[in-house]
């Protein structure tokens, strides 16, 4: 237990147990041994608190100044302008153009209100007598050109304004992107601890997301928006200024209307929205680990917790969208009250003779388009204000100065490099974690050309030492020697080229293998060769790393493209490609930083080797977990808690059976017998062979069969293609043929409105008063069409004595019935928005829950897809299920409130006059479209930019993602020369578009006008043969035109009808799923209780989303109750399927799994599994405290007592007991709070707290480092007394005492005993137990 002395021994529990009431006596009775194991492990993991400003302040000066410079990063100041900083003078050109046309085609709007009453004016004139009838014709004539020439004016300056500011968003952004990728591959690495990789992607992606948003279109529509106001009130104020003063009134109102909703809008918002993210959070959680919350059978209690945060979404949600409906019924409030008031007060000018009717017109009309286009400017401000708020983070980064800057050409460069590093008088802190101390006072040689190896628990500072040589981090005191120059004096480029790197996780690059191999020759001297020598070089280098052989396999060879991250390859695979590229450039010095920990035995041994072959003759440094693959270093030094503990070879350390030799027993295996030399070569050399699968190409006739170990691709041999029949193989394949594939079932839209339906039944009533609210607010406009055409024709009488009293009383009637209009309006559209927000959130309620009920009622195989990744699936539940409003009762009603606009207004027309309402029927489609398209282009706008940035920012967020890589590759100038081109293709493909699209949207912003000269002009020649009097004309000509432009607005407010269904189509899909195995149906015997023998019966299986990779091929296997059986073999052989068969989170293709004789399959799911635990690899823990957690395991209520006897059981019981919360400490986000070995230990607690008959411990300890795990391993081994348990380990020290071990290979048994009968026996089993065990040899 030397071990014992690392990290872990802050918190002594035996301390405060008593005073919790155990007695302690009986604690000091215990053995030693399990004492020790107590304690360890123990160390409680504190949240910070927020009051500690700063982090370095208990360091001594100059060490926080090395500190503070690695993560400071500087804040930038950012203005508006500061948002153009990286606009070349072309685009500066270009911007001014379009700003002048947007201000003219904003300018443009309000100057048809002078033309609308000029021709108001004109035909008073000629009813009055005062016009001939050419003259009219003329003047008509004029006017209704002058809407043409408008048309044709704002649809130049609109085009050319949306396309000039999206360009230049586009490039001005793309400057920004380039900036920022640059300077954060300049960066040391200290910067991205402190960030985090996510953040800086998130950065790259949504903020200059956000920041383009700022500076494209929207820069042109709010000043033409401005533009309008401007002239707008310029006009009114020259036409009358008296009355211009007084509707500025209305500008007032609604500025106060909209300032005081959005105010509670935002509100509301944030509320909603962070009440949403804990519900987000805690779905993510459960479906990430979907495995766990199946076998324990807690979807449903999960499914609750989920519910409570929406019930609070739902209430805060409803508020939000309550807010937005009176903010609507304000806003046409305010437009009724506008009329009424300007009407009344001109009449009253009319009459005392100051102002002509159409100049009152042009005031009030004016006014009303300068208010309403005041509103357009607020939301545009939002979005400039979060540019420059997104701005300022970005900025801050390219800003940064880097104090390790791989980019910068300072620094010497040798001639010739021996290799000889030395490390002297080192301490370290690193800058995310200033409180604990990795290195201290450590002084060490490594010879130039030979091999040294690191050992020592985990967080000993074995890679502090990689991560100080390649200079990510400057050491606080010390210094690091190459040669005996000091690192920091040499150029760090050069440097780092000098240097190859192999991690733990190996990172290729999504492109070809040959490309990744390649990426080792940058900065070489043959980086420029021509393509024959940079071949020769690569396949040496993959020769040598063994990885020729699979790669020439492979269908396309070296042109293979590896996949993100490297998917399609297998562990070892990777690892093989990535010492390819690490040897390719002939390195000086080669450092493993446990290149083989995440590999099984099998793959370990390739690797090595190919690690072995790439050593030769240079400075390697390696650290190792598995003592196995250092044994032949020439220097092994053990380190502990940030010091060196001793160093020597393996046999002299051995003989000082000190720290080393403890580490060794620790990992050693009891070997039963040594093998001969000859015995050892005979299976050495059958290992060559089966490791050297021979290819297809180069294959004896018979020495085919002879590694019938290995399994071929039956594709590559066709004679024993033909020969096989019948064999196994057909079993699984043609039981696969005949499950069918889910295809995509296509559904209609009336099936999908049924679905939504169904989720708002309750709500029928209250739908049905919103509708007939959205009929009444439909019925506005065309009554107000005729209030408006009366008051004209009243207004229009020749003035005398006896007209004056009648247009006096008549006018303030029509005023009075705007009033009572206004507030029919008011009430209609406030209750028709409260109603429908009541129906929509408990809709999105509904169908979140429903959704995430669902997702948990499927079977395991459901999230093995792609598509279904927990990511995936928690943001459809965020956003898609949103979206589902949009075809829900509200866009019911404003479709309704469309249809009753139109349909009352052109009866209205048609009765009052026919002729000119079937021309301006004729135009409704064109007007309509003009206000539909004109939101729909500007939403397009958005997802269009966020949807091409896509590709650059995944492949700018991969090589962030990898910035160790990338730097230890410098790889830096690679990446932005390709991140260069990728965004120059894009702009090249926007810019295409874009031009199309605002054609659309130019056309909508003008052909408005044309259709407002077609109705004045074919209506001026009816009123000039007297068919039509002025009241029928504005009557029509209102109703049926400013109905049109109406109903185009409501668009506005309607979501987004096609997301809508999209999302309803998805969600169909996901609730007819009926998975396979149903953990909702009853169907399936009761099972009342179980002994616990199992037997695995010829079965056959593959995982559905992988077909052609068979994993179990006629797997038998017996187990009697109450054994302790292990499951061992390489990885890939079907260890983890079984347990996941007994599970049953799948059926096997073929055979049969029974427990006590009853095939699982007919037993009730539920039942079933709720006599199985099940112990995995991650320990899943969800928010909440310890004692909910634990509570997750029981299948029904359970007593105090037996939480704390399971608790004891798992050796976690003191260490709870030792926080100041005990039980009801949270644990954190996924656990985030406890050590892996502590939550690890409370999984086992929760698995014990269902008193299972049949244990499985899926590698339960697989991810802890040697001190925990054996804290974990006794907490196991008591919990597997009297049950029947099943364990699979990649470790065999942890399962020498199982009753039976079967080892696996290629999906059958092939061999099963004891530990000691299998070691005699010296088959595969004693093979895996050599490859990892530590003789002295």
């Amino acid at each position: 237990m030397v071990a014992n002395s690392s990290e872990k021994t802050a918190v002594s529990p035996s301390g405060r147990a008593s005073s919790r009431g155990s007695s302690t006596s009986q604690k000091q009775a215990t053995p030693k041994r399990s004492a020790d194991l107590e304690k360890a492990d123990s160390k409680v993991i504190l949240p910070k608190s927020p009051s500690d400003d700063d982090p370095y302040k208990h360091l001594p000066e100059r060490e926080a100044e090395i500190l503070k410079k690695q993560v400071y990063t500087p804040d930038v100041k950012v203005g508006i302008a500061m948002l153009y900083r990286y606009a070349s003078r072309n685009d500066r050109i270009i911007m001014a153009v379009s700003a002048l046309a947007a201000i003219a085609s904003g300018a443009a709007l309000p100057l048809m209100t002078i033309i609308f009453g000029n021709l108001q004016g004109t035909f008073q004139g000629y009813f009055q007598f005062q016009i001939s009838y050419d003259d009219f014709v003329k003047e008509l004539g004029t006017l209704v050109l002058y809407f043409v020439y408008l048309a044709i004016g704002e649809f130049v300056c609109t085009y050319v304004a949306t396309v000039g500011f999206i360009y230049t968003g586009e490039h001005v952004s793309a400057k920004i992107r380039e900036h920022y990728l640059e300077s954060c591959l300049r960066q040391n690495s200290g910067f991205f601890d402190k960030l985090g990789a996510g953040e800086v992607t998130t950065r790259i992606t949504a903020d200059t997301n956000l920041i383009q948003d700022g500076i494209s279109e929207k820069v042109g529509l709010t000043l033409a928006a401005v533009a309008t106001f401007v002239t707008a009130f310029i006009i009114a104020f020259i036409s009358f200024w008296k009355l211009a003063l007084i509707l500025l009134s209305t500008v007032v109102a609604l500025m106060l209307c909209m300032g005081g909703g959005s105010r509670f809008i935002v509100k509301y918002s944030k509320q909603n929205v962070s009440a949403y993210a804990e519900g987000g959070s805690i779905a993510e959680e459960v479906i990430s680990s979907v495995r766990n919350a199946v076998a324990f059978g807690t979807q449903d209690r999960l499914a609750k917790q989920y519910d409570v945060h929406l019930t609070r979404a739902e209430f805060f949600g409803f508020k939000l969208k309550s807010v937005l409906g009176v903010m609507i019924a304000c806003m046409m409030l305010i437009l009724y009250l506008n009329y009424g008031l300007a009407f009344w007060m001109g009449s009253r000018f009319l009459v005392d003779g100051e102002v002509a009717l159409s100049k009152v017109l042009i005031v009030m009309m004016a006014v009303m388009l300068g208010a309403f286009n005041l509103g357009n400017v607020a939301p545009n401000m939002q979005a400039f204000t979060t540019a420059v708020g997104a701005a300022a983070k970005i900025y801050s980064t390219i800003d940064r100065i880097s104090p390790i800057d791989p980019s910068s050409d300072d620094g010497a460069k040798m001639e010739d490099v021996k290799g000889t590093i030395r490390l002297e008088k080192i301490k370290h802190i690193y800058p995310s974690r200033p409180e604990v101390v990795v290195m201290e006072g450590v002084t060490l040689d490594i010879p130039a050309g030979k091999v040294t190896a690191l050992v020592g628990a985990s967080g000993s500072g074995k890679s502090t030492i990689v991560g100080l040589v390649e200079r990510f981090y400057s050491p606080i005191e010390g210094t690091v020697y190459l040669d005996g120059v000091d690192i920091s004096t040499l150029n760090l480029r050069w440097l780092r080229q000098q240097i190859a790197l192999v991690s733990q996780e190996p990172t290729l690059f999504s492109t070809t293998i040959y490309n990744n191999i390649r990426h080792g020759l940058i900065g070489t001297k043959w980086e420029n060769e021509d393509k024959e020598k940079q071949d020769a070089l690569i396949f040496e280098a993959a020769k040598k790393a063994n990885a020729h052989n699979f790669v020439s396999e492979l269908p396309e060879g070296y042109e293979t493209n590896v996949g993100e991250r490297g998917f399609l390859l297998s562990g070892g695979q990777k690892q093989r490609i990535a010492i390819a590229r690490a040897i390719v450039s002939d390195p000086k010095i080669l450092l493993l930083d446990e290149a083989t920990s995440a590999l099984d035995t099998k793959s370990e041994g390739v690797v090595q080797a190919a690690l072995e072959a790439a050593s030769e003759g240079r400075t390697t440094i390696t650290i190792a977990h598995r003592l196995s693959t250092i044994k032949d270093a020439h220097n092994i030094v053990v380190m502990a808690q940030g010091r060196i503990v001793e160093q020597g070879t393996h046999d002299e350390l051995l003989e000082k059976r000190g720290a080393y030799f403890n580490l060794v027993t620790a990992q050693a295996i009891a070997a039963v017998n040594e093998l001969t030399a000859e015995e050892e070569d005979a299976m050495n050399k059958e290992e060559e062979f089966l490791i050297r699968k021979s290819s297809t190409r180069n294959r004896q006739p018979d020495s085919g069969r002879a590694s019938g170990a290995y399994a071929e691709d039956p594709d590559d041999d066709i004679a024993a293609k033909l020969a096989r029949s019948t064999t196994q193989k057909s079993a699984s394949s043609m039981a696969l043929a005949g499950r069918k594939s889910e295809t995509p079932k296509k559904y209609s839209l009336g099936t999908l409105i049924k679905l939504i339906a169904s989720f708002n039944r309750q709500e029928w009533k209250i739908m049905f008063l919103g509708l007939i609210f959205s009929t009444l607010c439909g019925l506005g406009n065309p009554t107000q069409a005729v209030f408006f055409a009366k008051l004209i024709s009243v207004m229009s009488v020749p003035l005398n004595a006896e007209t004056i009293p009648t247009i006096q009383s008549e006018t303030s009637f029509w005023c009075l019935m705007y009033l009572m209009l206004a507030f029919v309006q008011f009430i209609s559209f406030t209750c028709n928005g409260i109603l429908f927000a009541k129906c929509s959130e408990r809709l999105i309620h509904r169908v979140r829950d429903r959704s995430f009920r669902t997702m948990l009622r499927q079977d395991v195989e459901f999230f093995d897809h792609d598509e279904n990744s927990a990511g995936a699936l928690t943001s459809f539940l965020s956003t898609e299920t949103t979206h589902v409003a949009g075809l829900s009762g509200s866009t019911l009603g404003t479709l309704l409130m469309v249809t009753s606009t139109l349909v009352s207004a052109c009866a209205l027309a048609l009765a009052l006059g026919w002729k000119l309402a079937l021309v301006c029927i004729a135009t409704m489609p064109v007007v309509i479209g003009c206000g539909f398209f004109r939101f729909w282009m500007l939403a397009h706008y958005q997802r269009r930019s966020k949807r091409a940035y896509a590709g650059s920012a995944s492949f700018a967020s991969e090589a962030i993602t990898a910035i160790r890589t990338v730097a230890s590759l410098t790889r830096e100038d690679d990446v932005l020369r390709q991140y260069k081109e990728s965004l120059a293709a894009q702009q090249r493909e926007s810019i295409k578009s874009v031009a199309k699209s605002s054609l659309l949207y130019a056309a909508s912003q003008s052909f408005m006008f044309l259709a407002f000269a077609l109705g004045f002009w074919y209506g001026g020649t009816l009123i000039a043969k007297f068919e039509y009097d002025m009241f029928q004309f504005f009557v029509v000509f209102s109703a049926v035109i400013f109905g049109a432009q109406s109903a185009g607005s409501v668009f506005s407010f309607a979501p987004d009808m096609g997301k809508a269904a999209e999302a309803a189509r998805t969600l169909k899909t996901l609730f007819d799923r009926k998975p396979i195995i149903d953990t909702w149906s009853s169907e399936g015997n009761n099972v009342a209780a179980v002994d616990g023998s199992i037997e695995f019966r010829d079965v056959h299986f593959r995982y559905p989303t992988r077909p052609e990779q068979p994993v179990l091929r006629g797997l038998n296997l017996t187990i009697s109750p109450g054994q302790y059986v292990a499951l061992v073999g390489a990885s890939g052989c079907g260890k983890s399927t079984t347990i996941a068969l007994l599970e049953r989170f799948y059926d096997p293709l073929a055979g049969g799994i029974f427990i006590d004789g009853k095939e699982i399959s007919s037993l009730n799911v539920n039942e079933y599994r709720s006599f199985i635990a099940l112990v995995s690899q991650e320990p899943t823990l969800y928010q909440g405290t310890i004692k909910e957690n634990i509570l997750l395991g029981a299948p029904h209520d359970i007593t105090d007592e037996q939480i704390v006897f399971a608790c004891q059981e798992a050796n976690i019981y003191e260490f709870i007991l030792s926080l100041p919360d005990g039980f009801n400490t949270v644990v954190g986000s996924k656990g985030a709070l406890l050590s892996g070995g502590q939550k690890q230990r409370i999984a086992i607690a929760r698995a014990l707290v269902r008193d299972p008959k049949i244990l499985l411990l899926d590698e339960a300890t697989s991810a802890l480092d040697s001190e925990s795990e054996h804290v974990v391993q006794a907490a196991l081994d008591k919990a597997a007394k009297g049950r029947t348990t099943i364990a699979v380990a990649h470790r065999l020290s942890t399962i020498q005492k199982a009753d039976i071990i079967y080892v696996f290979d290629q999906g059958r048994i092939v061999e099963q005993g004891t530990h000691s009968e299998l070691m005699r026996k010296n088959g595969r089993y004693a093979e895996l137990v050599n490859l990892q065990s530590l003789q002295k040899h």
